[in-house]
């Protein structure tokens, strides 16, 4: 082997220890998931003693309406929350896109929501939505109004609020980060071509920022269907199935129904949906990126 050919592949082989690690830890539970999925699988059984089923799994989900329910439920509270706190996020972020005296006090308040448990969050906005004692309520009260049953007719309206308190700070950090990295120039060229600050912001700053804020969204949307404790402290999924998302009806139907396969098949489902989300997400950002290179050079050129 030539000095020339071992220089090429010296990075693959420092990359290969680490590139199998990965293969194993990611792709063995991925394909045991995938195996399991067509299998009458339950927790007594290994899963080579399962009966091998095809896709029943799959089809009984695609025509369970409970599983319906749940996917529509998922997909409200997703879109619903990454929507509300791309709004809020990008809006503090740039109202606070300044030279204020105490910033990094305000930063470290701001993502404090981020750093408290799950559990501990159901279980604080459970208290705070609590019909009799609760802050909310009490509030209601002292102001004359009558008290709202926030855990039953509007379950998931109060489980996404909880939702958006804890993880704003995630979308305003990254978005100020994507404010801080501007580049200057643009905004000085906008501002001496006689830009208004909201022409700035609807003109430059946005388009600039957003393939920053696309991935951004992107991350918020996978975690948004994935959410377990917080729901599950504050609702258990109820009342019916009002706030019951596929991540917690997969928990269910493993433990509490014992239908292992069943739950590897909506296992599955969410992550086609997952995946199919991430390409057009990707195919957004490529879009973006481009429209903003193609914005800086045209600022570069008019400057």
């Amino acid at each position: 082997m030539t000095s020339q050919r071992l220089n090429k592949l010296t990075p693959y082989m420092f990359m290969a220890p680490a590139a199998i690690i990965m293969a194993v830890a990611l792709l063995y539970p991925l394909g045991y998931m995938i195996y399991g999925s067509f299998r009458d699988w339950n927790p007594s059984q290994t899963i080579g003693e399962s009966e091998f089923v095809g896709f029943k799994n799959y089809i009984t989900l695609f025509y369970d309406p409970a599983f319906r329910e749940s996917l529509s439920v998922t997909l409200t509270f997703a879109f619903a929350v990454v929507t509300a706190e791309l709004v809020i996020g990008v809006g503090l972020a740039l109202l606070l896109d300044r030279n204020i005296r105490g910033m990094s006090v305000l930063r470290t308040l701001f993502i404090l929501p981020m750093m408290i448990a799950p559990v501990v969050v159901g279980l604080m906005w459970r208290y705070m939505y609590h019909p009799t004692v609760g802050t909310f309520n009490r509030w209601l009260k002292s102001w004359g109004f009558e008290g709202v049953d926030w855990l039953g007719q509007h379950a998931l309206l109060s489980v996404i609020i909880a939702d958006i308190w804890q993880w704003t700070p995630f979308i305003f950090i990254l978005s100020l980060a994507a404010l801080q990295s501007l580049p200057r120039s643009a905004l000085e060229a906008a501002r001496i071509d006689g830009a208004t600050a909201w022409q700035q912001i609807w003109y430059i700053k946005l388009p600039l920022m957003m393939p920053v804020l696309i991935v951004t969204a992107l991350l918020r949307l996978i975690d948004a269907f994935k959410v377990l404790e917080v729901i599950l402290v504050m609702t258990e999924g109820g009342p019916g199935l009002s706030t019951e998302i596929v991540a917690l009806r997969i928990s269910r139907t493993a433990t509490e129904f014992r239908e292992l396969g069943t739950a590897a098949a909506m296992s599955n489902y969410l992550l086609i949906l997952l995946l199919v989300l991430t390409l057009a997400m990707f195919a957004i950002t490529r879009l973006q990126e481009a429209r903003a290179a193609r914005l800086a050079r045209q600022i570069q050129e008019e400057g």
